[in-house]
This record gives structure tokens, C-alpha cells and sequence, in this order.
């Protein structure tokens, strides 16, 4: 694809750097510009903290931070249930971003929706915060899915880091504001606090929809292709369920893919825990709401230059390499986070946080996009957030339930450690050559449907 005319040669070289050199690539990164408002305001600093103190308000401390964990819980495991047939019938339909739309227009009616949670509504805002979350993880199926129709195996990397910068660059300029709005709500002409904070939701709505309209017009939905033998044109619904069958022994087979998966599985847990309960772990402990907002906002706009660096260090070093390094720093975090206390504490685990966060789920994406039959990428994708969807509903929940037993989070966050080893351990054993090979002769096996043409 050519470059406008009026992109510099300099600045066509730094955007080669950093992953964007092609306008899909913008705007396929663009998107986690828009969806990471829900992860930063919705997921991680502002919802947990106003379900704590409002809509929980009338319960203990420590069992709103059950509650919560098990909100969090639930919603993953129905999208972690469902997502394997619905990237099987994407991928048969070659519908990836028609499903990508779809879970989108979910998540932003949900967090739109949370305007109407007000002080007791813990119920309304576990539903709310639910759908939300199925739309948020089921579009990042798709989302994901394709990654490695617009990126080859050299770029990927850094395509996919880069996507998590910008992640941080847009939720945290949202959050920014959104933090100005709580803080200052007369200076946005609102009456109280609690009004700009429903506000502040249905933002996060309005700027995930905005910011999803670059990569729905600009990146092409790749060619369709069947499984040899597969007709064309039957249910998709029975065609899903039947490629689930298949693509369940392919997982099985794929030695190297599976190992991945497991490792991501473990890893995950843990990175997963950290962003969901940090806000209500924080709460319980004593750290007041702004240094929380505050902490989530550094790790926004800190994680990003950090981001951008993972992606160039894995092109050196290999993103395996810097995907232990990343669960290194996580290990010293959780050991850290048990010993927390005071608000600069809390700041300094949020720079640590920020170093490695991006750089974690970046590489661990393109990692497992490059064992993957691109043909089936939605498919292999749906099982690699199954992997990433349980991950969530344990930590959270083993965080919840020590919560409810012993009366605190400390136990269940430095717990987490053996989550961070073991999914290194993991990691070490798979053979990367290995499992490239079987992608490729996975992919050979595959034919265009009817109708489409060469040259993706």
C-alpha cells in the first residue's frame, strides 16, 4: 500500500519503527485506542471504586471486593463459554468484522448504560459491567483474529505492541479527562461528583464507538476460506459447532500451540488479577480514590514509550525473551503489593505496573499469532481468549474468596506469584520452530470459497 503524499520520509521511518507504517495498521491499532476507555475507566479505576463506595456502599469493604470479584467472574466465563463457536462461524462466514461490530455496539450500550447506576444499584451495575465486558472481550476475538491478515511474521510484533500503545495513549487521555470531570465537576458545568462519574461512563461509550470507525472502514475482512470438503454454503451455526469439533482436535495436536496456551493461561491469571482488583484492592487497604485514578492515569502514559520498546526489544531478543522479562517485574510486583500500605507505594507499584503491562500482552499476542493457521485466525484466536477469559474468572475469584475468608486481599495478590513462575516454566517449553511449521501446513490445507479473490 503506498503512503500519502504528504507523509514525510522521516516520519514514514518512524512510524515503520513503531509498527504503523500502513494506514490499516493505524487503523487496526486505532481500535485499541477506543475499546482500552472500557479497560482503563470501566474495567480498571473508575467503575470499581464507585461500585465500592456507591453502589456497594451499604457493605463491608471486603465483601464489595467479593462481589466484585465475582462480577468479574461471571462475565468472563460466559465469553470464554460462547467465543469458540462464534470465531468458528466468523471465520466460516468470513465475518470477522461484522462479530468485531456487533460485540462492540454491546460493550458501548452497556457502558452507556451505567449512567443509571446510582447509590445501592450493586445489582444493575453487575449487569451492566457484565455485558460490558462480553462485548469488550468478544470484540477482541475478532480484533485480534486480524492481527495476522495485516501483518507479516516480521512486523507482527511490533504491529501488535503498538496496538497496546496506542491502547494507553487513548484510554488514558480519556481518563485523564475523565478524572479532571470527578475531580472539578463544576468546572464541566455538572452539579456533583456523582454525576460526572455516571458521565464519565457514558464517555467511555462515545469514545469506544468513535475510535472503532477507522479500523471498520479501512481494513479489509480477509478472504473466506474452507476446510477441504467443507460446503460453501450451510448453517453457519452448524458449520460453527462442526469447525469447533475440528478445530478442538487441531488444538490438541498442535503440541506447541497448546503449550502456549497453557503458559498464556498461567501468566495471564495473574496480569489479569493485578488490572481488575488493583482499584477495589487498593480501596480496602486505605489508599484514597485520587492517588487510585491518579496510579491507573501513570500507567497509561508511562506504558507507552515502555510498550513501543517491548515491541523493538523482541525484534533483538525474541518476544519469548521479552515476554520473561515482563513476568519477572509481575513476580517482584505481587511480592511488593502484599506489603502495601501507603499511597506512594501504590505509585511506585503503578510504575512497575507500567513497564511491563503493554509489553506482556503485546508479545504474547503476536507470539501465539505467529503459531497459528491464518486461515483459521479467529478460530485459534476465540481459544487463545478462552485461555485468557478462564484466567480471569480464577485470580479474581481466588482474590474475592480470601477476601470473604480471612478479611483481606493480601494473601490472594501475593499468591499470584507461582501464576508468573509457572507460566514461565511453561513458556520454556514450547518449540517455536516447531509450531510455525505446523501453522504452515495447517494453512496449505485450506481453499478459497467461491467468489473470493487472491491476494491477502
Amino acid at each position: 500500500m503506498t503512503e500519502p503524499a504528504e507523509t514525510g520520509s522521516s516520519s514514514r521511518g518512524w512510524l515503520n519503527v513503531l509498527g504503523l507504517h500502513r494506514r490499516e495498521l493505524r487503523s487496526w491499532a486505532l481500535y485499541d485506542w477506543g475499546n482500552s476507555a472500557f479497560a482503563t475507566t470501566i474495567m480498571g479505576a473508575v467503575l470499581p471504586l464507585y461500585f465500592a463506595g456507591v453502589a456497594a456502599g451499604h457493605m463491608q469493604e471486603n465483601m464489595a471486593t467479593a462481589y466484585w470479584g465475582y462480577t468479574t467472574a461471571i462475565g468472563l466465563a460466559i465469553i470464554a463459554l460462547a467465543a469458540p463457536v462464534l470465531g468458528a462461524i466468523g471465520d466460516y462466514m468470513g465475518a470477522k468484522k461484522r462479530f468485531l461490530a456487533g460485540f462492540m455496539f454491546l460493550g458501548v450500550v452497556a457502558s452507556a448504560c451505567l449512567y443509571f447506576v446510582t447509590e445501592g444499584d450493586w445489582l444493575l451495575a453487575s449487569v451492566l459491567f457484565i455485558f460490558g465486558n462480553i462485548g469488550f472481550s468478544g470484540a477482541n476475538v475478532f480484533y485480534d483474529g486480524l492481527l495476522p491478515h495485516i501483518a507479516s511474521e516480521d512486523e507482527v510484533d511490533r504491529v501488535s505492541t503498538a496496538g497496546f500503545a496506542l491502547g494507553y495513549v487513548g484510554g488514558g487521555t480519556l481518563l485523564a479527562i475523565n478524572l479532571a470531570m470527578i475531580m472539578k465537576p463544576d468546572l464541566f458545568g455538572l452539579a456533583d461528583t456523582g454525576l460526572a462519574t455516571r458521565l464519565v461512563f457514558v464517555s467511555v461509550g462515545v469514545w469506544w464507538l468513535g475510535f472503532s470507525i477507522p479500523l471498520l472502514r479501512d481494513v479489509r475482512e480477509p478472504p473466506r476460506r474452507l476446510e477441504e470438503g467443507e460446503a460453501a454454503y450451510v448453517n453457519p451455526v452448524r458449520a460453527g459447532f462442526s469447525r469447533l469439533v475440528e478445530t478442538l482436535r487441531e488444538v490438541r495436536a498442535h503440541r506447541e500451540l497448546l503449550i502456549l496456551l497453557l503458559a498464556f493461561w498461567l501468566y495471564m491469571d495473574g496480569i489479569g488479577t493485578i488490572i481488575k482488583m488493583g482499584a477495589v484492592y487498593a480501596a480496602e487497604i486505605g489508599i484514597g480514590d485520587t492517588d487510585v485514578i491518579g496510579a491507573f492515569l501513570l500507567v497509561q502514559f508511562l506504558g507507552i514509550p515502555f510498550t513501543f520498546a517491548f515491541g523493538a526489544l523482541a525484534g533483538r531478543i525474541g518476544a519469548r525473551a521479552g515476554i520473561y522479562i515482563a513476568l519477572s517485574v509481575y513476580t517482584v510486583i505481587s511480592i511488593f503489593a502484599f506489603f502495601m500500605t501507603t499511597a506512594w507505594q501504590f505509585w511506585a507499584l503503578a510504575v512497575g505496573i507500567s513497564m511491563v503491562q503493554g509489553g506482556a500482552q503485546g508479545l504474547s499476542r503476536s507470539l501465539y499469532s505467529t503459531l497459528l493457521p491464518k486461515g483459521k485466525s479467529s478460530e485459534f484466536f476465540a481459544f487463545f481468549s478462552v485461555f485468557d477469559k478462564f484466567a480471569g474468572i480464577m485470580g479474581p475469584f481466588l482474590v474475592g474468596w480470601i477476601a470473604a475468608v480471612t478479611g483481606s486481599g493480601r494473601y490472594g495478590i501475593v499468591s499470584l506469584v507461582v501464576f508468573f513462575i509457572g507460566g514461565m516454566w511453561l513458556l520454556s517449553r514450547v518449540d517455536l520452530e516447531a509450531g510455525r511449521r505446523a501453522a504452515l501446513e495447517e494453512d496449505a490445507t485450506l481453499v478459497l470459497a467461491p467468489g473470493e479473490e487472491r491476494g491477502q
